[in-house]
């Protein structure tokens, strides 16, 4: 078992890492939001760390962390293993310093992420992709860093990265004039939280501080429940800005003090409100950038009349993920439906389909369907795009009155992933 202090970031150190970013990291908008403050009847704003000049609050802890290395240290170089946004604030403050890197990163990272950190990093830092999650990369960082005794710059289970987090928090309640009711923020390992809550817990103390997690990747909403840090033996990587199997030790317990309630959303949630966002307010955010608006809805009756901070932590979203995304919010909005449907082998069985079974603004998205010989019935693969969650069950209606036999493949998560 890991022994950890329980104690908070102090106010002071916070600042002081404030004074080290001062000419590094971007002092990031704290914006209202009309639309989304009529929406839930409250007074929202948005900080968007989004704009941070690696597009993300990473740079905060990476740099305060490596600003107070000694020089010998940094002369040997560093080690960071991310699925991305920390990957990139590393990066950066490796040029700064003028430090070579070494950066483990998942080999699924988005190739926009890997882009950006070469980007930033230019000839100080060399990428290795190795391992499926952020988790397997930095078991491989570790071992590295410890081979060739190089400072491993941990992505959030490190007080000085933890402390530059906290430089969030300090510029939010130094920019509103008005005491905050609500703040979510998206929780991956516990960085952010940890450093922006200590400074909300001692600066403003009566604001409610909401950690907000992925459904597939809820690994402080376990741990918090069982009382330790808890390994998930399984996770979602689509919000892989905040999908990790194991929270930090110290942050565990620093979030055990200072976050009011730890909730999870589901990655569905998070694509339509991507997509909200692009669409309403021309805001390109990544899945974690969107957590701590899509769970809204949730606490819409809470926050009525109230003052509420959501935090945009990051942008980094890659242009080929567009598709994925617009599907899984279709699929959780219930707008889109797909089907093993058994079809009579015999000529006007799909006419009929098409005729008695579909509405008239039901779409066809996808048909696979190849005749078998000697057989009464043919399995078709069939994607159905609906105009609203009613059009569904006025299908489902119209196939069981016409006997028709399927298979909803949403019911069948193992099919579904083999299938589609």
């Amino acid at each position: 078992m890991v022994k950890v202090k329980t104690s908070v970031i102090s106010v002071e150190n916070i600042y002081k890492a404030k004074l080290r970013l001062k000419s590094v990291a971007e002092h990031t908008p704290l914006l209202q939001n009309l639309n989304w403050s009529e929406k839930y009847d409250c007074n929202i704003w948005f900080k968007r760390e989004d704009l941070q000049v690696v597009r993300s609050y990473k740079i905060r802890g990476a740099y305060n962390k490596m600003s107070m290395m000694s020089e010998t240290e940094r002369a040997k170089g560093v080690v960071c293993a991310s699925a991305g946004n920390h990957a990139q604030g590393v990066a950066f403050a490796c040029r700064l310093m003028n430090v070579q890197g070494t950066i483990f990163m998942p080999a699924t990272t988005p190739q926009q992420k890997i882009t950006k950190v070469k980007f930033f990093g230019r000839d100080k830092v060399e990428v290795i992709l190795i391992g499926d999650t952020y988790d397997d990369s930095y078991q491989e960082a570790l071992v590295y860093s410890e081979l060739h005794l190089k400072e491993m710059i941990h992505p959030f289970d490190d007080e000085r990265v933890i402390e530059g987090q906290g430089t969030v928090g300090l510029e939010i309640l130094e920019d509103c004039q008005s005491p905050i009711d609500y703040l979510f923020l998206p929780l991956g390992g516990g960085g952010l939280a940890a450093g922006l809550g200590s400074y909300f817990k001692q600066m403003s103390p009566k604001t409610q501080i909401i950690g907000v997690e992925p459904s597939g990747a809820a690994s402080m909403y376990e741990s918090l429940k069982q009382g330790e840090v808890v390994r998930l033996p399984h996770i979602d990587k689509f919000v892989d800005g905040a999908a990790v199997q194991q929270v930090g030790y110290k942050t565990f317990q620093i979030c055990k003090v200072v976050l009011d309630d730890v909730v999870t959303v589901a990655e569905g949630k998070v694509c339509t409100t991507i997509l909200q966002l692009y669409n309403e307010e021309a805001i390109v955010v990544e899945p974690a950038g969107a957590l701590s608006i899509a769970v809204l809805d949730d606490f819409k009756a809470k926050i009525k009349g109230k003052n509420v901070v959501c935090i945009i932590s990051g942008g980094n979203n890659d242009i080929t993920r567009t598709e994925e995304i617009k599907e899984r919010s279709l699929l959780y909005e219930g707008l889109k439906h797909y089907f093993i449907i058994q079809f009579p082998q015999r000529a006007g069985a799909l006419r009929e389909f098409l005729n008695y079974v579909l509405g008239k603004d039901d779409d066809i998205t996808r048909f696979e369907y190849i005749k078998k010989t000697n057989r009464e019935n043919g399995p078709a693969l069939i994607g159905v795009e609906v105009k609203c969650r009613a059009d569904y069950d006025a299908m489902i209606l119209r196939m069981e009155e016409r006997q028709i036999r399927y298979k909803c493949l949403e019911k069948d998560p193992d099919l579904f992933r083999y299938l589609i």
